[in-house]
């Protein structure tokens, strides 16, 4: 009996998380992130009236010369990068485990750029906040793996800019985004004064 249920256990602990991962990654739904499920629209507590307001966060000049820099706007903490001469602004902690984004390289996949997070590699979209893995068909070894997006993870913010300033408007899209989580609560690492 002790074997059974060790081997029951081993089936469960081991095999049934590989298969369900397995078809995760070859489940290829599409990708089309602007049809979002508005049911699961979640308002935070700690969000204010004014956070439609833009905030100058830095010279033009600054940030073309940098690449990136880091701000706090309306209590929130974001980064923006400079990249192929645009600006993208998105939560400053990985939706994954929260890693520091603006320690993280800026590399192409799939003609996409992207930020990926120094801690695990994970590879977020400047422009739209999705989260990109490389995904093959189990059933055929020899195929190519091919770059698939598990939708919008990270918070995207607008950035704008007037008179050599740049600003910095926090995102109003009501979907719940994995990076709110690290964005909000214990895990911000500059407090509000009020």
């Amino acid at each position: 009996m002790g074997f059974l249920y060790s081997f029951a256990k081993f089936q469960w602990n081991f095999k049934f998380p590989a298969y369900l991962i397995s078809q995760c990654c070859y489940t290829r739904g599409t990708t089309d992130y602007n049809r979002m499920d508005l049911d699961d629209a979640v308002h935070n507590p700690e969000e204010k009236e004014y956070s439609s307001v833009s905030v100058c966060v830095g010279r033009e000049a600054d940030i073309k010369k940098s690449k990136r820099m880091t701000a706090v706007v309306h209590d929130r903490e974001v980064v923006i990068f400079y990249h192929k001469g645009e600006y993208h602004a998105m939560d400053i902690r990985c939706y994954h485990s929260g890693g520091p984004l603006h320690l993280g390289e800026i590399e192409d996949f799939d003609g996409r750029s992207c930020i990926v997070c120094p801690w695990h590699k994970f590879k977020i979209t400047l422009a739209t906040g999705e989260g990109l893995y490389q995904s093959k068909n189990p059933k055929d070894p020899s195929a190519k793996p091919e770059w698939c997006s598990k939708g919008i993870k990270q918070r995207i913010h607008r950035v704008t800019v007037e008179n050599g300033n740049i600003y910095v408007t926090l995102s109003k899209e009501p979907f719940k985004c994995d990076s709110d989580f690290y964005a909000t609560g214990i895990y911000k690492v500059i407090r509000s004064s009020s």
